[in-house]
């Protein structure tokens, strides 16, 4: 008897169809074979399968053959939500369904041995990709429910077991579709428990953190131990504008499929922040594997990738970032698949000036030698310093900014001019494809919207010359500028936001000269 059942497998972020044909009688005696390419996992579901299927009371095809195929069987299966629909195409082998076909409904599930339902990766990416096709309704484990339930226009049913999806078949009209809105999600989710008010003094590098998130443009905080730098990083969070819907989702299925997705959570409401240790490997921060996981530049998609004691940081590892902060996604290539992960983000980096951390504090001397310093600043190449828009220098905090008890601006405050000047740049960009930011405008929109007067162009010409910038430190300066122009509200770039531009990019002559 042939039973089939529907699917879904993972493919970089997306998911695709995947039909579970079941066959009893086809195979040798007691042979279980599973056919379709698929991994490890997927083999070994077959003893998960049958002794879920004794212990909650179902009839195994003993003394029959049994071959699964997972079609199309020209591409990898990997991961364990095979384990339900497999298990259901035997229960149907065996007579369970009356007769249902189930070609209207996707399953997905890890089977314990117990045949209670385990969440799997990618339920977000699976419900969308049920939509794609057409079906009516997607089965999830409990865990992933509100995560796929997110997608509109599709039927989410949580199942918590074994029997309790062989019921669903049968009985649907008992069970109740799992429902969430999603800009209540949103919402809820979009809480932070740190706020910019934290940080006692720091004006300057609070005001360069504020053009950073208004234009989202990379960022460097250069200054001693203890001065605040990592404080402020993980304030950026707290001042960038909140994540639309779209924006939730895409991130939502980069965590779901990396498999870092809380369970329950539903939606990711607040961008992300990661901060991978300085040990990460190449393939960690860029991602990889046989079978290509997103790595932490794609985790930090739509938020903030920060790197703190970059000089730490292995050159290589540093060096794979330049093509993904330029390009916005980043494409793994393995013998046998290509996959493309999104990966628009916001870097933050903070460091030392030099091995011991006090060269040029006024308070403590410095006893590394010129040749050590520029050692240690070395380990961060030029190329990749060209990428970061500013590089603002953090001194230590003086003990009277430290006690004083008057209180600075607030997140909120800070989030209100941010999103102010973002409206302005939604509606310069709004007829653009892959453009939202000023960070991201590419040259014929520099030339369209960074116009400078007589007075600017020269203030620019003698910067370039004498600081000897780059082509694209010329053009970073240019989309800098514009981003402290939206922060004045002004129509064209004047002077003063060139020079505040400017002076964001002195600070790699002090250390890498």
């Amino acid at each position: 008897m042939l039973f089939k059942t529907l699917s879904a497998s993972v493919y970089g972020i997306d998911a695709y169809l995947v039909e579970v044909e079941v066959d009893v009688g086809s195979a040798d005696m007691n042979q279980f074979n599973v056919v379709g390419l698929p991994d490890n996992a997927v083999k070994e579901s077959r003893e998960r399968i049958k002794a879920a299927l004794k212990n909650c009371g179902f009839e195994f095809p003993y003394g029959q053959g049994v071959t699964i195929n997972l079609a199309p069987a020209d591409i990898r299966k990997e991961g364990s939500a095979f384990d339900l629909p497999m298990a259901l195409g035997l229960t149907g082998c065996m007579g369970q369904f009356f007769g249902k076909p189930l070609d209207k409904l996707m399953f997905l599930g890890e089977l314990s041995l117990d045949g209670t339902v385990r969440s799997v990766r990618g339920a977000l990416s699976a419900a969308l990709a049920a939509r794609e096709n057409g079906l009516r309704a997607i089965a999830v484990p409990n865990a992933n429910a509100r995560e796929a339930a997110v997608v509109e226009g599709i039927d989410v049913y949580a199942v918590k077991s074994l029997p309790e999806t062989v019921d669903l078949v049968n009985s649907p009209e008992s069970f109740t579709p799992v429902k969430v809105d999603a800009q209540q999600l949103l919402s809820e989710a979009a809480q932070y428990s740190v706020d910019l008010r934290d940080v006692h003094g720091q004006l300057s590098a609070k005001r360069a953190l504020e053009v950073a998130c208004a234009g989202g443009h990379n960022i460097l905080f250069i200054g001693p131990p203890g001065a605040g730098k990592t404080m402020l990083a993980k304030r950026i969070p707290t001042i960038l504008p909140p994540m639309s819907l779209e924006e939730a989702i895409e991130t939502t299925r980069i965590h779901s499929v990396a498999g870092v997705l809380e369970d329950n959570r539903g939606l990711v409401g607040t961008r992300p922040f990661r901060s991978p240790h300085h040990t990460i490997s190449d393939a960690g921060l860029i991602g990889g594997g046989a079978v290509p996981r997103p790595g932490e530049v794609s985790l930090g998609h739509n938020g903030v990738l920060f790197l703190d004691e970059l000089p730490e940081f292995q050159r290589n590892v540093l060096e794979v970032m330049r093509q993904p902060l330029e390009d916005g996604s980043v494409t793994i290539s393995r013998a046998a698949v290509s996959v493309t992960f999104p990966s628009r983000f916001m870097l933050a980096a903070a460091m030392n000036p030099c091995p011991c951390g006090y060269f040029g504090d006024p308070t403590r001397e410095c006893h590394c030698t010129p040749p050590m310093i520029q050692r240690y600043v070395a380990k961060i190449s030029g190329p990749l310093l060209d990428r970061i828009d500013i590089q603002i220098e953090v001194p230590s905090v003086k003990y009277k900014e430290l006690r004083s008890t008057a209180l600075s601006e607030d997140s909120a405050s800070v989030r209100a001019r941010v999103m102010e000047a973002g409206k302005r740049q939604q509606q310069r960009f709004a007829g653009e494809k892959h453009t939202y930011s000023n960070a991201q405008m590419a040259p014929k929109l520099i030339r369209k919207h960074c116009a400078i007067s007589a007075e600017g162009e020269k203030l620019l010409e003698n910067a370039v010359t004498k600081l000897g910038l780059s082509a694209r430190a010329h053009d970073r300066i240019l989309k800098v500028s514009r981003t402290i122009a939206d922060l004045d509200a002004a129509e064209s770039i004047e002077p003063k936001h060139l020079s505040e531009a400017i002076q964001y990019r002195t600070l790699d002559r002090s250390y890498w000269a």
